[in-house]
């Protein structure tokens, strides 16, 4: 996603209200028992927070430059745990079958940084309007664009209208369909999980971003969403999952629907057959998206959220809600949005990546004086980021600033991410646990590692310190 990013008129005037099946609320607390967790190799249940990072400004020799160590230090330095890393195809291969070793040189600093602080990273191959046949987009090589001799035109007030574009539709038909292209993606994505199979940073594999197609005439855009994801994306991904698995088993498989999936309507994503899948869809509002604020009372929200769950259920895979934010953070209703943004992501997800870790203004995370920007340190709260057992009630209110966590422990050590306060934490635990410490230092992280010794009921309580 580029710095600003507006929902073409096909969306905006095809969304339609849908009456709330669940209502966000201050609290965040897990409700969705028939949608398994993400776990580790230990078994443990993961429940990762974190910001994506993406250069699209440099490519070539000055490729991910705009990612530095200090981009990696400062997510965890706001207890944050996984980074979604853009990587582009073009950079990879800017000639068919001439993969750059600096690039992947490149990726892999990006890869040690995140070991070094403690950040789990999800490689995404990123793609926008294609790639950069079109309009300077990155993603798809122009070697691997065929457009059939179909127009195409820039929408500078409206990039996203790109898609609809005759030539950009064709390209990715071609991309589905064509043999030697199919080749062509899965080689790149060998190559890719063959390099970091065995880099202890590396979380998964997001196999493209936000993922189109082309519309039949008549077809509206949700008709044509779900039969693309059917009928062209779903057998995409199996190729691409049986040509990483070639070569890693390791790792999850992170599946995305189109970009149509969040505006609160169901994916027609069929089943990948993989032990290992993660369903990643993105959250974006449309109206926010081009610089409005949240309106808590258009039924945006639920509606996504009761969308977006048909799928994990039926395929009973976790989520990871791979993209999400505002453009703009700084408006009247935006700290509601992200109190009912992040209740709604508690109770069916295993996590999510923010749009964007940087420093600036638009979607930025931070300021350029690296402070966070309005409403975006509600993203930093307490939660348990490995779970050793089963959870039987998890909970989290901002207003109070308190975390509340009941479990049956297993076998393992369960693991709080506690961000900075300016008083630190008070951590109480009660039943057959130990944690490692029961408070946490003023303005500074900290990991609390809870380690059952028996059988019963473990609760956890993090809170600020009582005054005085």
């Amino acid at each position: 996603m580029p710095k600003r990013r507006f929902r073409t008129a096909a969306f905006l005037t095809a969304v339609t209200a849908v009456l709330a099946l669940l209502a966000p609320g201050s609290a965040h607390a897990r409700a969705e028992p028939d949608i398994p967790p993400l776990t580790d190799e230990s078994g443990r249940a993961l429940t990762l927070h974190g910001w994506n990072l993406a250069d699209k400004d440099h490519r070539g020799e000055h490729a991910l430059e705009d990612i530095t160590e200090r981009s990696v230090r400062d997510m965890a330095r706001q207890g944050f745990d996984l980074a979604r890393l853009a990587v582009f195809w073009d950079d990879l291969e800017p000639r068919p079958g001439d993969y750059s070793e600096r690039y992947l040189k490149k990726i892999e600093r990006v890869l040690d940084w995140a070991r070094a602080y403690r950040v789990r990273v999800v490689i995404d191959a990123h793609q926008d309007i294609y790639g950069p046949a079109f309009g300077g987009h990155r993603g798809i090589p122009a070697w691997a664009t065929r457009t059939d001799g179909l127009p195409y035109r820039t929408h500078p007030d409206d990039w996203f209208a790109e898609y609809f574009e005759p030539a950009v539709q064709a390209a990715f038909e071609h991309l589905y369909q064509d043999a030697d292209l199919r080749r062509a993606q899965a080689r790149m994505w060998q190559v890719l999980a063959a390099r970091f199979a065995h880099h202890p940073a590396v979380l998964g594999y997001d196999l493209i971003n936000e993922p189109m197609g082309r519309l039949r005439p008549g077809e509206d855009v949700f008709a044509a969403a779900r039969r693309i994801e059917a009928t062209r994306i779903t057998p995409m991904y199996q190729r691409l999952a049986d040509a990483i698995r070639r070569v890693d088993t390791r790792h999850w498989l992170f599946v995305e629907p189109t970009p149509a999936a969040g505006e609160g309507k169901p994916t027609g994503l069929g089943r990948i057959h993989d032990p290992k899948v993660v369903y990643a869809p993105h959250l974006y509002n449309a109206v926010m998206e081009a610089g409005g604020d949240y309106d808590p009372a258009s039924g945006w929200l639920p509606a996504y959220e009761a969308a977006v769950v048909a799928y994990p259920r039926t395929h009973h895979l976790p989520v990871v809600v791979g993209e999400w934010g505002p453009l703009n953070s700084d408006q009247p209703n935006m700290r509601r949005f992200y109190e009912d943004a992040l209740a709604s992501l508690a109770r069916y997800s295993s996590g999510w990546a923010s749009w964007t870790w940087c420093y600036g203004g638009a979607y930025c995370a931070m300021d350029d004086r690296g402070r966070f920007q309005p409403n975006k340190q509600r993203t930093a709260y307490p939660y348990a980021a490995a779970l050793a057992g089963r959870a039987r009630t998890e909970s989290y209110d901002p207003a109070a600033g308190v975390y509340r966590l009941s479990y049956a422990p297993r076998p393992g050590v369960t693991e709080l991410s506690l961000p900075p306060a300016p008083r630190g934490w008070r951590i109480t635990v009660t039943g057959p646990a130990r944690p490692s410490a029961t408070t946490a230092r003023p303005g500074r992280p900290a990991t609390i590692r809870v380690t059952a010794f028996a059988e019963g009921e473990v609760t956890v309580r993090v809170s600020p310190p009582r005054a005085g």
